[in-house]
Formats: C-alpha cells, sequence, structure tokens
C-alpha cells in the first residue's frame, strides 16, 4: 500500500491546533486523516462570485439550460455561506436560495420562488429533496465539514488518471437521504474525483464526477464542471462553472434571509 507523503503527515499534525471544530471526528484514523486534509487545503479563500450554467437531462435525452450566479463567504470555524439566484429561463428567474452550512449543528437553507412571492425555510427531514427539480439534493448543496461524517478507509484507485484515496462517508447529521457515500478523493492535491451516493436501502442512488479543475490564487482548486447522475431514473444534471472570482466585495449583509425577495 503507497505510504502517504511526509507533508501529508506534517500537515495532519498541524491540523490537531488547526482551525477546524474541535468536535471528535469518529472512524478510521488513515480515513479521517484524508478528509482533514481536504478540508485544511481549502481553508482560507474568503469570498467568490460565479456565473454558473445548469444542464438538466431527462430518461429519454431531452435537456433544459439554466443561468444562474453563486455568491459564497468563508466562515471561520463553521460552514460557508452561499446563495444562488437563478437569471433564466422564464420559469425559474428570481428564484433565490440560501444556504448556511454548518460543522456541529443542523445546516440552515430557506428558498424564495417568485411564483409563491414568499421565501420558504428548508425544513431539515426535507433535505434530501431534490434542488430546484435537478438531481442534487438540498443536503449536496452545503459546504464539506469534516465532523458531518463517519469514516472508513476503503483503499486506493485511479479516477480520472489520478491515483485516489477511496473513503466512506457516513452521513452523522439527521435525516439524511444517504446511508453513506464512497468519495475518491486524489493523492496530488486532495481534490474530490468522484462520489457515489447510496441510498437509504444500501443501493447505489446517484453518482457526482468532478472535473475541468482549474486552479486560483496558485492554491484553491475548483472543478469546472459537475455532473451528477441519477443511475436509478436514468436522469442527469450538469453545473458548468463559466466563470469564477475570488476576493470579491462581499459580507454578512449579503447573506441575509430577509432580504431573498429582492435578491437581483
Amino acid at each position: 500500500m503507497k505510504v502517504m507523503t511526509l507533508s501529508a503527515v506534517l500537515l495532519a499534525g498541524q491540523l490537531l491546533i488547526g482551525n477546524l471544530a474541535s468536535a471528535d471526528v469518529m472512524g478510521d484514523p488513515k480515513a479521517i486523516e484524508v478528509a482533514k486534509e481536504r478540508k485544511a487545503r481549502d481553508l482560507g479563500w474568503g469570498t467568490t462570485e460565479a456565473t454558473v450554467t445548469m444542464e438538466l437531462k431527462n430518461a429519454q435525452g431531452q435537456k433544459a439550460t439554466r443561468a444562474l450566479r453563486v455568491k459564497s463567504l468563508e466562515v471561520q470555524g463553521d460552514g460557508d455561506k452561499a446563495l444562488t439566484v437563478f437569471d433564466s429561463p422564464r420559469d425559474v428567474k428570481g428564484t433565490a436560495f440560501l444556504s448556511f452550512s454548518h460543522a456541529l449543528e443542523a445546516d440552515e437553507q430557506w428558498i424564495y420562488l417568485p411564483a409563491l412571492k414568499r421565501v420558504k425555510r428548508i425544513a431539515s427531514k426535507n433535505k434530501s429533496g431534490p434542488f430546484v427539480g435537478s438531481e442534487f439534493a438540498f443536503e449536496d448543496m452545503t459546504s464539506f465539514e469534516v465532523e458531518k461524517f463517519s469514516y472508513e478507509y476503503v483503499g486506493e484507485e485511479t479516477v480520472n488518471d489520478e491515483m485516489s484515496f477511496v473513503l466512506k462517508q457516513t452521513p452523522e447529521y439527521d435525516f439524511s437521504g444517504y446511508s453513506f457515500m464512497k468519495v475518491w478523493v486524489d493523492q496530488s492535491h486532495y481534490r474530490v474525483q468522484k462520489v457515489e451516493y447510496y441510498d437509504q436501502k444500501g443501493a447505489l442512488l446517484k453518482i457526482l464526477l468532478l472535473s475541468d479543475y482549474k486552479l486560483f490564487k496558485d492554491k484553491y482548486w475548483r472543478p469546472m464542471k459537475n455532473l451528477m447522475r441519477n443511475v436509478q431514473t436514468r436522469k442527469s444534471t450538469t453545473l458548468v462553472t463559466e466563470e469564477m472570482t475570488f476576493d470579491t466585495d462581499l459580507s454578512d449583509d449579503d447573506f441575509d434571509k430577509n432580504s431573498l425577495k429582492r435578491v437581483r
């Protein structure tokens, strides 16, 4: 079995006194080490704004396209905040989704639907539901926080031409739609290359493929393409990031649930 690099060992030690939440994480120490390094390599990015194209494909191969914008704010010592606004087509234009991810508490999510002209809070028991008719669930639209899962080290495998650690992640939060996920994390930069989602009966439900990674600020890797394929319904959703900007002028005031109706 391949031995972890010296830098990985040193970084794992640094994480013991790092910025991650202090709660105990359950599971295989080696798997936890990989998960923590994945998170540690993505700390300090601050703020981002992105324009994204969403392509929906049904079982018959028919396609529909949506345009959206995503604003994100890193929160020190907790999960991140994200605001998604749909610009087209007309039937979803003005829809706004706000998510407050948390490391130790239940995530908070709200959605504004123009047709109803009101802001609706997404109940925790509904987090496994589809995000605006896509193959992504509401629980998929949150930041990765190490403390949300327990971990098992599965092994190593090459995916997307990258030798990767394979982890089994089991949600430790309530009302997840998944019994567990298998996650492929590459050994070169600790980027997620692939995720398999298993339903509550333990059957494979969805596969997420992340590709076209781009390096920002000489430190932060972002996948420009995310393909979520539902193997049970044969539907898929692709998110393509057209443009992404870091260090934008965002603050907590830009992530206010009371102003979702006015977001443009």
